[in-house]
């Protein structure tokens, strides 16, 4: 499926900067200086992209159509999982962005103690989550929908795709900044 196919590339970049992320909360631990610069774009990307963007399409399209089709065992998964990930998930980069303004502010180490912690929930959740969304939510809803239903998200999530398409040269600007290969 397309839908899925999309949404595992984009899966690979955000685990590519869950990396990134990783390398510069190590580099702060053994005594370098925060790069602030790097900690505002991975918000900055992570908000834009991997939230508004790549989970959007997954709570507004696929598991949309897996919760109205496949019952109570989808249901359970979704909503009280996967999307109180994605929630869990803004709740760590909005405490991310606090932590790197204190930081601003401050310049203290309890900041960079929040920006390390925040940073690698965030880290860790998504490596996490995504690993589930490819090996269990991803193939039972290809394995149990319908063909009318697998063709209608196959439509929709085209049709977004192509809405995003808008906002390609911002998005790859900025995985070059974080020092993400494409």
């Amino acid at each position: 499926m397309f839908a899925i196919e999309y949404l595992e590339q984009e899966h690979s970049y955000i685990l590519k900067l869950t990396n990134r992320i990783e390398e510069e909360s190590l580099k702060i631990l053994n005594g370098e200086n925060v790069d602030i610069d790097f900690f505002k774009n991975s918000v900055l990307y992570i908000k834009k992209f991997a939230d508004a963007e790549h989970h959007k399409k997954e709570e507004d399209i696929f598991f949309k159509y897996m919760v109205e089709n496949l019952g109570a065992v989808a249901e359970k998964l979704i909503k009280n999982g996967m999307l109180v990930e994605h929630d869990m998930a803004r709740f760590y980069i909005l405490s991310l962005s606090e932590a790197i303004s204190s930081y601003e502010e401050n310049g203290d180490d309890k900041s960079k103690l929040y920006i390390i912690t925040n940073a690698m929930n965030y880290a860790e959740l998504l490596r996490r989550h995504i690993d589930k969304e490819n090996n269990v939510v991803y193939t039972f809803g290809e394995r149990e929908l319908s063909e009318e239903v697998k063709n209608k998200i196959e439509e929709e999530m085209k049709n977004r795709v192509k809405e995003e398409k808008i906002n390609e040269d911002e998005k790859n600007s900025l995985l070059e900044k974080l020092n993400i290969v494409m």
